[in-house]
C-alpha cells in the first residue's frame, strides 16, 4: 500500500501534537511490511508521517519538488530532511530548479500519481497560495485517489 501525505506546516504546539497522534494512529492501521510512505518530507506532517512509517517498519519514497527545495525549508528542519532523505528507498524529482509554488504543486502531482491513498492534515479551507494542501487534495480527488483527512476537531491553523 503506497500512501502519500500532504498537510499544513507551521502548526501551533497543541494542533501539532494532535496531528502527530492522528498520523500515528493511521500508520498503525497498516501492515508495516506492505506500507510505503510517499512524502516531500517538508517540515510538519510530511516529515512526521515519514518518521512514523519508518518507525512502524515501512518504507519511504521521497519526492523532491525542486533542486533548491531543501534550501527553502527552515534551517532547523535540514537535519531531519537529510536524515529522512537518506532513508528513502526511491527518490522522485520534478526536474524543476526553483522551489516555487508551481514546483511544489508539480511535486505533489507526482506524489499523488504514485499512491493508492492520500492522507491530508488539512483544515478543509482553501489553500493560502497555489500548491497548498487544498490544491493537492483537489488534484487527488480529480484523479480518483482516495483522500483521508486527518484534522483534529475544533483545531485551527
Amino acid at each position: 500500500m503506497r500512501v502519500g501525505i500532504t498537510g499544513h506546516r507551521a502548526l501551533g504546539p497543541d494542533v501539532e501534537e494532535r496531528v502527530h497522534a492522528l498520523l500515528d494512529e493511521a500508520v498503525n492501521g497498516f501492515d508495516a511490511a506492505e506500507l510505503v510512505a510517499v512524502s516531500c518530507i517538508a517540515d510538519g506532517p510530511d516529515s512526521w508521517f515519514a518518521e512514523a512509517v519508518l518507525k512502524h517498519g515501512g518504507r519511504l519514497d521521497a519526492v523532491i519538488p525542486a533542486t533548491d527545495y531543501r534550501e527553502n525549508l527552515p534551517d532547523w528542519h535540514h537535519p531531519v530532511y537529510d536524515r529522512l532523505l537518506s532513508h528513502a528507498a526511491d527518490v522522485h524529482e520534478t526536474g524543476m530548479t526553483e522551489s516555487t509554488s508551481q514546483a511544489h504543486q508539480a511535486g505533489s502531482e507526482i506524489l499523488v500519481g504514485l499512491v493508492d491513498e492520500l492522507l491530508a492534515a488539512w483544515d478543509a479551507k482553501p489553500a493560502r497560495s497555489y500548491g497548498g494542501t487544498a490544491d493537492v487534495v483537489a488534484y487527488a480527488e480529480r484523479t480518483g485517489i482516495p483522500v483521508r483527512v486527518l484534522w483534529p476537531q475544533d483545531a485551527t491553523r
